[in-house]
């Protein structure tokens, strides 16, 4: 029988290229973000596996919830929840941060992996059997200037994926933390409110992760033997050695 994963910002970045690896193995997609058309298009591109399709922003509570409820009875045995969706908004010092991105963040970042949770593990705990994966980052682990909010937000979730873990394997349920380095995806685009030029110094003169290299990881943790958890992977570029040290070409 087909495992199922619901996987949060599945419309671009990690989310899309997890879902690619997912596909490939097999396994049927509760595919969710808020651009529905790229969702219906990354849709079309699986035959050989069952998708179905979740329009909402995991920022709102109540549109989240709804939406998780609204899934058919064939897709409520949800074996795999990602917990991908999630940005960064600005890089300023904190005495110059805007609190619209504060909020943008921490509502994302932090309150929108728990919602989608609290949506998914109570079917998880009565079946007795899940995998929980959040995604973090190396921000998460190391803070650097300019971006302190960000880095909170990501320093919560490693809480949060510790804290599960504590909670959950009594159930049978697996969480494993994925802490990224730099990986070239719309990230910086975001972050940078749609500076290009910006954006693409961030990974000029080294080769940085690509969206496909974390789900691969994902995908090796999720395909561990039931014996095994992952409970935490770190994944850099070569070239970058921590969170703000890159050496670069020229």
């Amino acid at each position: 029988m087909s495992r199922i994963a619901l996987i949060t910002g599945a419309s671009s970045g990690i989310g899309k290229a997890t879902a690619q690896a997912f596909a490939k193995s097999g396994i049927d997609l509760i595919l969710c973000g808020r651009r529905k058309d790229r969702l219906r298009d990354l849709s079309e591109e699986f035959h050989h596996i069952k998708t179905t399709l979740l329009d909402f922003d995991v920022r709102d509570r109540k549109d989240t919830f709804k939406a998780i409820e609204s899934l058919g009875s064939d897709w409520q045995n949800i074996d795999i929840l990602v917990n991908n969706a999630g940005n960064a908004h600005g890089f300023d010092p904190v005495d110059a941060g805007d609190p619209d991105d504060w909020d943008a963040m921490l509502d994302s970042n932090v309150k929108g992996l728990l919602y989608v949770s609290k949506a998914v593990i109570p079917g998880m705990v009565r079946r007795g059997r899940g995998h929980i994966v959040n995604l973090s980052s190396i921000a998460g682990k190391e803070t650097y200037a300019n971006g302190t909010v960000y880095c909170a937000s990501k320093a919560a979730v490693e809480a949060l994926s510790a804290g599960m873990r504590l909670d959950l394997t009594q159930h049978g349920i697996k969480v494993t933390n994925i802490a990224p380095g730099a990986v070239e995806t719309e990230f910086s685009m975001v972050r940078f409110k749609g500076d290009e030029a910006r954006a693409d110094k961030v990974y000029a003169g080294f080769d940085p992760l690509r969206a496909e290299d974390i789900a691969d990881s994902i995908l090796y943790a999720i395909n561990a033997p039931p014996h095994v958890t992952i409970a935490d992977i770190t994944i850099l570029a070569a070239a970058q050695a921590a969170a703000t040290t890159v050496y670069r070409k020229g």
